[in-house]
């Protein structure tokens, strides 16, 4: 017998949202994160967004270490920082996302199978940073209730993929730190991960 989900209320997002969060030593705290928006659907259109906090705990750090939002639709930015990255768990409280600067984007390249690897490179400017991920895991699928989810407010229908090695390069050199372990859906993956098809639906 078939069964049909319809999760109940409005959907405000969908697209992907893969991420990489690093540190340089498994007991500390993140050292460098990114996540990565490619949106679809929103009720700011369509774009492209990279949030990356190269200096986490500082809210105004050296140009040389900044924190950054690359993208193509500033206000779909801001929109998605406000209600949604600042809700993550590696995100939530960082003083980084009180002094994100926010640049232009002017071009966005996909690479890879998503199956052995993958990656996403950003440029803004002079500016370069590409993000990969290698030892993809399957593919699984799952539904957040809205009390499991990062808002505490929404459904989150989404396909994750965990890797085992991850990289962040920014301006050609590459972020110290390596992912570490976490579970999600009673699967172990890391805390760099493939997000595609993420729905965000407010209940």
């Amino acid at each position: 017998m078939s069964q049909t989900l319809l999760f109940p209320g409005e959907v405000e997002w969908s697209g992907e949202n893969p991420g990489i969060s690093l540190k340089t030593d498994p007991a500390g705290p993140f050292t460098t994160l990114a996540s990565f928006f490619r949106v679809v659907l929103s009720p700011h259109g369509r774009g492209h967004a990279l949030v990356l906090a190269q200096s986490p705990q500082e809210e105004a750090p050296p140009a040389d270490r900044a924190n950054l939002c690359l993208t193509d639709n500033e206000p779909l930015a801001r929109w998605l920082i406000e209600n949604y990255v600042a809700h993550f768990g590696a995100w939530r409280g960082l003083p980084a996302l009180r002094g994100m600067q926010f640049r232009k984007l002017d071009r966005v390249t996909a690479g890879g199978d998503a199956r052995t690897h993958y990656s996403e490179t950003v440029q803004a400017g002079d500016l370069t940073v590409a993000l990969e991920w290698t030892g993809l895991g399957a593919p699984f699928c799952f539904a957040l209730p809205p009390a499991q989810s990062a808002t505490g407010r929404h459904h989150m229908p989404t396909v994750f993929v965990g890797c085992q090695e991850a990289t962040i390069t920014v301006g050609g050199q590459k972020r110290p730190g390596a992912p570490i372990p976490r579970d999600i859906a009673g699967q172990s993956i890391s805390t760099a991960m493939l997000a595609f098809s993420e729905t965000w639906v407010r209940a």
